[in-house]
């Protein structure tokens, strides 16, 4: 009986890596001349901002001002 647990050990670990074997196809559905993607929206549309675009360019301006190391010492 002992020399059988490690044949059913290796049975095992031999199915575990052969679950991993197994790919499904990962090509998309494609339709001519249509984009079948996610529509991209512009940075001030979501979120925060609201659709408000000026007050992003001041957050983009301010973000900026304070990575530059000359700036942030004055």
């Amino acid at each position: 009986m002992k020399t059988r647990i490690p044949y059913v050990i290796a049975a095992a670990c031999a199915a575990v890596l052969l679950a991993g074997c197994g790919e499904k196809s990962q090509v998309a559905k494609y339709e001519h001349g249509k984009y079948a993607g996610k529509s991209d929206t512009r940075p001030w549309e979501g979120g925060v901002y609201k659709g408000d675009k000026g007050a992003w360019e001041q957050a983009l301006r301010n973000r900026i001002r304070t990575q530059n190391e000359y700036k942030r010492v004055e």
